[in-house]
């Protein structure tokens, strides 16, 4: 039985995956530091490393898709999916990542962009669960080499207004030689379409 180590994205905790927890048969969605000032990628990756022991899928989230990678030297990991999520070059920075990528950040509000699709009830539920994103972690480069040698997957948004799709298809295209799964809904799957998104992962 596989055990998925879910990761959330900037600014959240583990219960960004609160919907989707039920639905798998094990996982584990530990916080990350997200505003330590004095955490790097590489702490990210311990603190979720610390979570779990024994052979893993890693479901990366936006901004964890730096982290992700780094979990093949701290753990089994099986597999990596990757929702909505970054993808680094070696040796960039998630800070240089979006001139990199041509990517700019997008104007308005979280309503406009992050949670136009989630439903009310859950966007109440998770307002003590929104901080702001420590900018220390933008800073260093990414260390690995390349991208470790793991199966990898990947699910796009069609609706994504953070990442946009057709971004989000070059960049998994040019660096990782990806065609994506892709959904109907915006940024944040694991709070909008949970079954969804489940479905997806246990494929």
């Amino acid at each position: 039985m596989r055990t998925f180590l879910l990761l959330h994205g900037a600014g959240s905790d583990g219960w960004y995956w609160h919907r989707v927890l039920p639905l798998l048969p094990v996982a584990i969605a530990p916080d990350l530091p997200v505003t330590d000032e004095s955490c790097d990628f590489e702490a990210y990756a311990d603190a979720a490393a610390a979570a779990v022991v024994g052979p893993v899928t890693v479901v990366a989230q936006s901004l964890s898709g730096f982290v992700a990678p780094l979990l093949v030297s701290r753990l089994e990991v099986e597999q990596i999916l990757l929702v909505n999520a970054m993808v680094p070059a070696p040796g960039e920075s998630a800070g240089d990542w979006w001139a990199v990528t041509g990517h700019a950040m997008p104007q308005g509000g979280p309503e406009d962009i992050f949670l136009h699709d989630v439903p009310p009830d859950v966007v109440a539920a998770g307002e003590g669960h929104v901080f702001a994103q420590a900018g220390g972690v933008f800073e260093k480069p990414w260390p690995l080499a390349a991208w470790p040698a793991v199966p990898t997957r990947a699910l796009v948004s069609r609706e994504d207004r953070f990442f946009p799709a057709e971004f989000q298809r070059r960049v998994l295209r040019d660096r990782l030689g990806l065609v994506p799964y892709e959904i109907d809904g915006g940024h944040l799957p694991a709070l909008a379409r949970p079954e969804e998104l489940a479905a997806w992962l246990l494929t």
